[in-house]
């Protein structure tokens, strides 16, 4: 089937980004529910898993089914910023009490008996849903998010200067094997949904969704405005184990062992794991690592039993920089 977005000028003025911490929750569970049909995901949902058995997350669960044909529109009403806070967007939520019952009302099959208390009393089924967001990003996604938001970060970025060189056709042709443009009209490649639908002149917000792939996810009813979650491009790489030998010159302000250990947290890791990696022994690892956090190039999330490290974006822009290992070419003092 296939699903027709058609654009006036006015909507084609009107494209724009985002990023959604929410919206990476929720398609998430969809990846730690069903694993198997989620393969490029799978490390990331072996990692996790274990760590979830210490959350309540039973009605977050509950609201993305699997398979997934529909999920109700406020677990992750269209991103009103570009680059919103999980907080921001949580905000958001729990001022969608007024709609929890028409978007229910809008998914089909019975309902499970957490859902219809969110149901029967959408305020307190809310704020309930808000607390176990919360829990499992502390458990699941808040130690991977600096390496998530910089890849999310660089699809936008890469779809900006396309639409400079090519306007929106050049940056929507190529946006997902499943999504093709067509002389004004964005067709989505569609399981459940088929026919043409009007943007309304809100234009069309593209979010790109590492937990998304494979599939492509569109919200065009009212009173959102018209999104399509689509997989950025890069998601493979995620989970690939790195040249782990630091760049010299990190080396050299950090020391050889900091910098290894940095270089160590292509997953987040516990103090035991990276002591075994390293050779260190646990209160030495432990030490280095208070003095990167300190220094803002580490993060520590608790989960359950669990204490996790793992590099902040800073310090993942400090592994990429291609320039650390150049020798600068001596300037002659000659006139």
């Amino acid at each position: 089937m296939t699903l027709d977005l058609t654009f006036t000028a006015r909507d084609v003025a009107n494209i724009r980004f985002a990023i959604s911490p929410l919206g990476e929750v929720v398609a998430s569970v969809r990846v730690v529910k069903d694993p198997p049909a989620h393969p490029l995901l799978r490390p990331w949902a072996d990692q996790v898993r274990r760590r979830l058995q210490d959350v309540d997350w039973r009605l977050l669960s509950d609201l993305v089914p699997v398979p997934t044909i529909s999920i109700a529109g406020f677990t992750c009403t269209p991103p009103s910023t570009s680059m919103p806070d999980l907080a921001l967007e949580l905000a958001t939520m729990r001022g969608a009490a007024a709609r929890v019952r028409a978007d229910l009302d809008a998914i089909p099959g019975p309902r499970t008996k957490r859902v219809q208390e969110l149901y029967d009393d959408p305020e307190k089924g809310l704020e309930r849903l808000a607390e176990e967001v919360e829990d499992y990003w502390l458990a699941a996604m808040s130690p991977y998010w600096p390496k998530l938001r910089s890849l999310l970060e660089g699809e936008i970025l890469h779809r900006a200067r396309l639409l400079a060189e090519g306007g929106a056709q050049r940056m929507l042709a190529d946006l997902d094997d499943a999504v093709a443009w067509q002389e004004g009209t964005l067709r989505l490649r569609h399981r459940y949904a088929s026919g043409a639908r009007s943007l309304r002149g809100l234009g069309l917000l593209l979010v790109p969704c590492v937990f998304a792939w494979p599939r492509v996810f569109s919200v065009t009813a009212p009173p959102y405005q018209p999104t399509v979650r689509y997989p950025p491009r890069g998601i493979a790489t995620l989970w690939e184990r790195r040249d782990l030998d630091p760049p010299e010159h990190l080396a050299a302000v950090l020391g050889r062992t900091r910098a290894r250990l940095l270089a160590e947290f292509d997953q987040p890791a516990s103090t035991r794991d990276l002591a075994r990696r390293t050779g260190l022994s646990e209160p030495g690892a432990n030490q280095h690592l208070t003095a990167l956090r300190r220094a803002g190039l580490c993060s520590a999330h608790r989960t359950g039993r669990y204490v996790l490290y793992a590099r902040t974006a800073t310090a993942e822009a400090l592994l990429e920089n291609p320039y650390l290992d150049e020798t600068p070419t001596p300037r002659s003092n000659s006139r």
